[in-house]
């Protein structure tokens, strides 16, 4: 596919706040980039949890805490109704951790993705009322669930909402009327009129601020908020927010603390993914430890996620850490079965010609269907929605897309013809009636206003080098501008007019191409690439010929002259470090 690459051309005195930062240029610069003021780069370097905001500007956390005081003291029950991902498990498990600890007895509650779907439901109230539960509080849902709470308030429950979602709104010739369920507190940094500055929390994030003003009225030790932090952290990773702001203070010092933790359920999934000793990172969470925690929800069951985070039994939660990870592993195929089907689909004539794929994927889980649109939209560029069979004569879908394109305002635009959906702009999930799918095709591809650039992906550089800007001090470096995730990427560069020295295929499947690349000034230097190397090779033999590419292949010389994108990393091998590039895009 065709891409826009683009030098980033942000400028700054990066010589001066280098100086007064005691750090190299480049480094200056790639904060820069991230558009971070200079006067925000001391504190993006080294700020930590005393820099987070005072919980009680988020609306409405006051109140909540005031009611949840009130539970504890009359020692009550309160019903948490989470959700089955990720941020679902780790935002329950910092409600229940604690609200336990200030002596309020908890229930989880979670929906079945398959037969409920998301959210709070009439099931879960049922159940909590029958139990003689007369408070709820949800996390990571909440914000959308007006009839549920209008039922909930009318057997008499207390509501208390805690969500990061976007408000449900309607527009109307006197413009934009957000709908806001009618709890006792609504906690919801998104929401109008809430003075929290950081809008980005995920669930549990929002639930760790709730936690943090709860121990501070009852005088919990700070220590004991490190599990919480924890938690929030891999939940902040896992749904995917932006490493910037106070999510960029609660992942690094999150992690750093995951890396040692003694929690037994934590320590054993690390264990069965060889993750043990290893200092854990956003790409562990994101791609390792994660997933595990989402094949729950995804495939069986969310409670197998909270047992083996609340069990205490060593050999119990190692069995429970490997169910896990088998199911992933069961997950991740049936995923690649699934893309490879909507990947087909996706270049039929009648879907090709469409800006906005909406697809039918017959007997695929629902749960996958969103890493499916996920992995559909990376391909084609392209806003993507996977829509499969439910219950009732109707399908469920799953969004996801691309920067030029809100999913949210746009499926708001015809939310007539869906029967429920919610989410935000870069991924959203719905309900439809069958009969209505095609018409939503239709209505979401006529009201759609993408130019041939919006979907055409766009590489942003950092700064174009030679071999020798990359030696093991600067890569060094870079290492205080970590966590690396969404929002706050790895440092990428380009280089052009590269000679492949030589290149072989290694790998147990093949699947790395190892090589040796050559600057302008003849500096050479150990590079690898990761993805589709037959296209690659076959691109190299296009341009250059089939003996040219045999000669890159021998190690001879030869005249291959390409640009490259990559990341720069140090490799350790018995002893010796040396540069080493991940190369990420190409061209010829």
């Amino acid at each position: 596919m065709k891409e826009q690459w683009i030098i980033n051309g942000r400028q700054a005195d990066f010589v001066r706040i280098a100086g007064e930062l005691s750090l190299p240029p480049l480094v200056v610069k790639l904060m820069v980039n991230r558009e971070i003021e200079e006067n925000d780069m001391r504190s993006f370097l080294g700020g930590g949890l005393s820099e987070l905001a005072d919980p009680c500007l988020m609306k409405d956390v006051k109140k909540a805490c005031d009611i949840l005081l009130n539970v504890a003291e009359n020692n009550g029950t309160v019903a948490i109704a989470t959700d089955y991902d990720c941020d679902g498990v780790f935002s329950g498990m910092v409600l229940c951790t604690s609200l336990d600890r200030i002596g309020i007895h908890t229930e989880l509650f979670t929906p079945d993705r398959v037969r409920e779907g998301y959210g709070l439901n009439k099931r879960i109230i049922d159940e909590a009322f029958a139990m003689g539960i007369r408070h709820i509080i949800t996390c990571d849902n909440g914000i959308a669930a007006y009839e549920e709470v209008v039922y909930a308030k009318s057997l008499g429950m207390t509501v208390i909402i805690t969500d990061h979602h976007e408000v449900p709104f309607v527009s109307g010739e006197s413009g934009v009327e957000y709908i806001l369920p009618p709890a006792d507190a609504v906690i919801d940094p998104k929401q109008e009129n809430c003075g929290y500055p950081f809008k980005g929390l995920c669930g549990a994030g929002v639930t760790y601020r709730i936690a943090d003003e709860l121990y501070r009225i009852t005088g919990v030790p700070d220590d004991e908020k490190e599990i919480l932090l924890i938690y929030t952290a891999i939940a902040t990773v896992a749904d995917i927010m932006e490493l910037g702001g106070e999510n960029r203070i609660i992942v690094r010092e999150g992690l750093r603390l995951f890396s040692h933790t003694d929690n037994p359920g934590l320590k054993a999934i690390k264990e069965v993914n060889s993750l043990d000793g290893v200092p854990i990172t956003p790409y562990h969470i994101g791609f390792v430890i994660g997933p595990c925690f989402n094949a729950a929800g995804r495939l069986k069951n969310a409670n197998m996620a909270f047992e083996l985070l609340t069990s205490e039994d060593k050999k119990d939660t190692y069995e429970r850490a490997a169910e896990l990870k088998k199911l992933n592993e069961f997950r991740k195929n049936m995923t690649e079965e699934g893309a490879e089907r909507a990947l087909i689909k996706a270049y039929e004539p009648e879907n090709e010609a469409c800006n906005v794929l909406v697809l039918y994927l017959e007997d695929c889980h629902e749960s996958l269907i969103g890493i499916i649109a996920g992995r559909v939209k990376d391909v084609v560029h392209k806003p993507v929605l996977i829509f499969t069979d439910a219950p009732d004569n109707t399908y469920k879908g799953s969004a996801r897309s691309i920067e030029a394109y809100s999913m949210y305002d746009e499926l708001n635009k015809v939310r007539e013809i869906l029967i429920k959906f919610g989410g935000h702009k870069m991924a959203a999930g719905m309900t439809i009636a069958k009969e209505n799918f095609s018409l939503l095709r239709e209505r979401l591809n006529m009201n759609e206003t993408l130019t041939k650039q919006d979907l055409t992906p766009i590489v942003r550089i950092d700064a174009e080098v030679l071999i020798r800007h990359m030696s093991i001090p600067v890569i060094e470096s870079f290492r205080v501008l970590e966590p690396f995730g969404y929002g706050n990427p790895k440092p990428l560069f380009a280089g052009r007019h590269l000679n492949i020295r030589r290149a072989r295929i290694i790998g147990k499947n093949s699947n790395v191409l190892r090589c040796i690349i050559a600057d302008v000034e003849n500096n050479m230097c150990d590079a690898v690439y990761f993805g589709d190397i037959p296209a690659f090779l076959n691109a190299i033999g296009e341009c250059f010929g089939e003996d040219e590419k045999d000669r890159m292949l021998r190690g001879a010389p030869n005249n291959t002259d390409i640009s490259l994108t990559f990341n720069a990393e140090i490799n350790e091998y018995n002893g010796l470090r040396s540069v080493q590039l991940i190369i990420q895009n190409y061209m010829i």
